[in-house]
């Protein structure tokens, strides 16, 4: 497993996307939503940019039934990204209860069972697993309350996925550098 990360627009997908162009075949897991326009665009530029013949699977939750279906070592699974899937697994998690009152305790845990289902999923799959991530802690601390439960869930999953790693790659102004 591989696992790419850095701060927004730093090129960390399109590095991911340069590790896995190396496969004969790519299943590429994407983990956004379409809830706005903005976000639209924004996941329409990612479908335009990579290879019309990868696969895409547009899925955020038990990941193992996506990466146990393709366990050949001939191709990469490359999943965009992992703080996107925190966010929805969160959202999820609050459903309709006002932000105010939300758990981030208990968010956490219910992040904390999907990352351990994908990590068993990537740890057994013969397929090389490229993973992306935002790196979210080297800025200020955020002023509001969600945004700092969410830095520091996500930092928490970043170390998890990165201890794991076999490689971790940060990119950083379009240039990655191998860390591990």
């Amino acid at each position: 497993m591989k696992l790419v990360t850095g701060g927004a627009r730093s090129g960390k997908s399109r590095h991911a996307e340069q590790l896995a162009a190396n496969f004969a075949r790519v299943l590429y897991i994407a983990t956004s939503k379409i809830f706005d326009s903005e976000m639209e665009q924004r996941i329409q530029h990612h479908r335009d940019s990579r290879p019309a013949h990868w696969r895409t699977v547009e899925q955020y939750r038990d990941l193992n039934r996506v990466i146990n279906e393709h366990n050949s070592a001939q191709e990469a699974v490359l999943l965009e990204c992992i703080t996107t899937l925190i966010t929805n697994v969160m959202y999820d998690a609050a459903g309709a209860t006002p932000e105010d009152d939300w758990d981030f305790e208990t968010m956490e845990q219910v992040v904390n069972q999907q990352i351990d289902i994908l990590l068993a999923a990537c740890e057994a799959s013969p397929a090389e697993v490229i993973l992306v991530t935002n790196e979210v802690g080297m800025g200020i601390v955020p002023e509001n309350r969600l945004a700092r439960h969410f830095r520091d869930i996500a930092g928490r999953v970043n170390q998890r996925l990165a201890q794991r790693a076999d490689e971790v790659w940060l990119v950083v102004s379009g240039i990655g550098v191998k860390i591990k």
